[in-house]
């Protein structure tokens, strides 16, 4: 009897030392990472005009994590839904950003046709490049006014107009802007006509700019059919719910029922990935 009493002991002692290092370390870990990816999305957001403190995107971050999967459950009472709650809130501020930062660089690449027959224009009618890119700059709108502004101020600072011109290259990864960069080191190197060289630069942006709307518009029906299949079978656990609550009662409330949700959400979710990488067509 003394042997069992020792042994419960020493495994639950055993147990509270493990509980106490995953929640240590764990806890360790988490501050870490939400420190670093803070970080990482503090200057990522400096890059795109947006400035704001990491520990601010922390605390967000933290404030998210924690009321997300509280909501899920008083909510749904799913286990399954409140994983994916805390699986969401961990990699949701990575989403964001990326999204942020797709979104800005078609901006930019919207707004560079047009902000290249500005400065052709301002050079045909006898201004300098300085000159014609600083009207991008105060004519312009965001992002490509704020990135024009910023490669004048590092030639005004002295910077060599190559270096700005990669640095602005590096800032905003276009292959148009590559392009754009590239004919005007080039105009300026061997004594082109730089007007006529960004003209043709700007018509060629935008010729590929309508075909890209072309195929976006050819391929919106299978996106939305992506969509739409699969909503389907979630629309279909809901119906069947109001319809027959108590049949449908195990899917929510037993193990076998939660790990069934996981199947069918992970099966939909490789099957949307699949439809939208099919119909993603890159020009």
């Amino acid at each position: 009897m003394d042997d069992l009493v020792i042994a419960i002991l020493v495994i639950f002692l055993m147990g509270l030392g493990l509980i106490w290092a995953a929640l240590h370390f764990g806890g360790r870990w988490m501050r870490q990472r939400q420190s670093r990816d803070a970080s990482a999305a503090a200057e990522a957001l400096e890059e795109m005009f947006i400035f704001t403190g990491a520990q601010r995107l922390q605390a967000i971050n933290i404030v998210v994590l924690i009321l997300s999967p509280v909501v899920a459950w008083f909510a749904t009472g799913n286990v399954i839904v409140v994983a994916l709650c805390v699986v969401a809130a961990f990699v949701s501020p990575r989403w964001v950003v990326r999204w942020l930062a797709r979104r800005r660089l078609q901006q930019f690449e919207q707004q560079l046709p047009d902000a290249l027959l500005m400065v052709t224009g301002a050079l045909r009618a006898g201004a300098s490049l300085t000159i014609a890119l600083d009207s991008v700059a105060s004519e312009g709108k965001p992002p490509i006014s704020q990135e024009f502004e910023l490669l004048l101020r590092e030639l005004r600072l002295g910077v060599d107009f190559a270096v700005a011109l990669r640095n602005m290259e590096r800032r905003v990864p276009l292959q148009d802007l590559a392009m754009v960069t590239a004919g005007m080191a080039l105009s300026r190197e061997v004594g082109a006509n730089l007007a006529e060289t960004l003209e043709s630069i700007a018509k060629t942006i935008r010729t590929k700019l309508q075909m890209e709307g072309k195929i976006r518009s050819l391929t919106a029906q299978g996106k939305m059919q992506g969509l739409v299949m699969a909503s389907l079978p979630l629309l279909l656990v809901l119906v069947l719910k109001a319809m027959e609550p108590e049949a449908m009662e195990p899917l929510f409330t037993t193990w076998y029922g939660w790990m069934t949700s996981a199947v069918i959400i992970v099966a939909d979710l490789i099957g949307y990935f699949f439809i939208r990488r099919i119909t993603a067509i890159d020009v």
